[in-house]
């Protein structure tokens, strides 16, 4: 059998699902983009998907929910400086994508119509780095209910204490044809899964029943059998072993300290409190804390902070953006001095420099925007227990659940889900509520130790901005900060 080129591969799949059933073709598309551009504008694009998704989730024993849906449309945006006209669909036919192309037109300033030469037609570079198969098929329906068993019966004969386990299986099949004004022809086929486990265990502490939850789970672009024996065995391990760590815990001790952050998961205080403040458009609009501050120091030395999609088969990584670029490795921080954004092609325009593969929307309903793919920090020369070692009064947080940002001044909250307190370079106890508080530039330079072990996570992380989600990655080696703010109950 002779394939074809992955690129080639992924445009021939996109127009089988998206372009040949409602009897469209390349011509079509740039009709619409034509009549676009029959005003003047200084972009424009036209982003079809089509998604199917499916979820399974137990809990107290029975596998109670699925669901099963398909979703297909397309988008078409125009933009005029830094205005954006947009208009979406549910259906896929040449009559509603010329009426929004007029529609979406109309941005263009009185007076601008001209004719344009349509653009030649340029295929996207793009990037292999997951399989396009459908994730939702690689398990038939009987072996899905049987994993979501499995974890359960698992997590049940870890300890008598584990009283509740619920677990979630869910997979995404998404097919994604952008087409621009420039010419630009880019297509994508993006797997995606991910399973969930979480656990309550209680103990009667003095007559009274305490109960303590805990969490684990991954997934990326790749199918349902990556989910393995092993794999299940080591979520299962980490929920249980955070619910039981939990039951122990004494309240926070609060006030100014050293704090020591795992690796892995705790990223997402980076990505919270730093890589939003790095995208383009906060940056453009001078609202972010890091504005108009490139080649200058906003951290301390050996710090060094990415954002890259091209990881193969991470849950944050894409071959091409949602404007059809080509995904980056970008460096924003480079031993501590500030060296770019994050950019779609709009703000990139505006801003007079290079759109980085951060082009990303939600979804055919919603308008591109500068979004992370994969964020974290390189690793550094110190070992884990070194880093701990080195604390004399201060607390060591390993997870991390919510938190809250303030993009204008970098301020930000967090909880710690597991942390333990530390005296003398020595683990003492767990404790709960602790609640660190401090500003993301301010953070960045109290870095005093970077250990050897930067992971990513698991594969478990949705970022959320102006109303829309997408999958990410985050990272980090085990850091020290010294003179963090923690918020505790003691």
């Amino acid at each position: 059998m002779i394939s074809r080129e992955p690129t080639l591969e992924r445009l021939a799949v996109a127009r089988e699902l998206l372009l040949t059933p409602f009897g469209l073709d390349e011509s079509h598309l740039l009709r619409a983009l034509s009549e676009i551009r029959a005003h003047r504008v200084d972009d424009a694009d036209l982003y079809f998907q089509y998604t199917r998704s499916e979820g399974w989730s137990l809990e107290e024993g029975i596998v109670k929910t699925g669901s099963f849906s398909i979703d297909q449309g397309v988008g078409v945006r125009a933009v005029s400086g830094e205005k954006t006209a947009f208009a979406y669909s549910d259906d896929i036919s040449e009559a509603s994508l010329l009426d929004a192309a007029r529609t979406v037109r109309s941005i263009a300033a009185a007076g601008k119509s001209a004719r344009v030469k349509a653009a030649e037609r340029k295929i996207a570079g793009s990037r292999s780095l997951y399989p396009g198969a459908d994730p939702i098929a690689t398990l038939d329906s009987t072996a899905k209910v049987a994993l979501l068993e499995k974890v359960e019966k698992l997590a049940r004969a870890k300890d008598p204490r584990v009283v509740q386990v619920m677990a979630g299986l869910a997979g995404e099949y998404d097919v994604v044809l952008v087409a621009r004004a420039d010419g630009t022809l880019a297509a994508d086929v993006r797997p995606l899964v991910r399973l969930s486990v979480t656990v309550i265990a209680e103990q009667n502490v003095n007559g009274a029943v305490r109960r303590e939850m805990g969490s684990s789970g991954g997934g990326g672009r790749f199918g349902l059998a990556y989910f393995d024996e092993e794999t299940i065995t080591r979520y299962v391990d980490e929920a249980v072993s955070a619910a039981l760590t939990n039951l122990e815990s004494r309240p926070a001790p609060a006030g100014e300290m050293t704090v020591v952050l795992g690796s892995g998961w705790p990223g997402i205080l980076l990505h919270e409190a730093i890589g939003h403040g790095l995208e383009g458009d906060f940056n453009r609009k001078g609202s972010s804390a890091f504005s108009g501050r490139i080649g200058q120091r906003v951290a301390a030395k050996g710090v060094t902070v990415l954002d890259d999609g091209t990881i193969a088969d991470r849950r944050g990584s894409l071959n091409v953006d949602d404007e059809g670029n080509p995904s980056q490795r970008n460096v924003l921080i480079e031993d501590g001095i500030l060296k770019g954004y994050i950019q779609d092609s709009m703000n990139a325009r505006l801003m007079k420099t290079a759109p980085t593969g951060n082009g990303r929307r939600e979804s055919y309903a919603h308008i591109p925007m500068p979004r992370m793919t994969n964020t974290y920090m390189l690793g550094g020369d110190k070992t884990p227990e070194e880093i701990v070692a080195s604390i004399d009064r201060g607390l060591y947080a390993t997870n991390f659940g919510g938190g809250q940002v303030d993009i204008t001044n970098g301020k930000f909250v967090f909880s710690a889900s597991e942390a333990y307190w530390v005296e003398k370079g020595k683990i003492l106890y767990p404790v709960k509520g602790a609640t660190l508080v401090g500003n993301g530039p301010d953070a960045l330079t109290r870095v005093s130790m970077i250990g050897n072990d930067m992971r990513l996570d698991s594969g478990v992380g949705t970022c959320g901005k102006e109303g829309q989600s997408v999958p990410v990655g985050v990272g980090q080696p085990t850091l020290r900060i010294d003179g963090l703010t923690v918020g505790g109950t003691a």
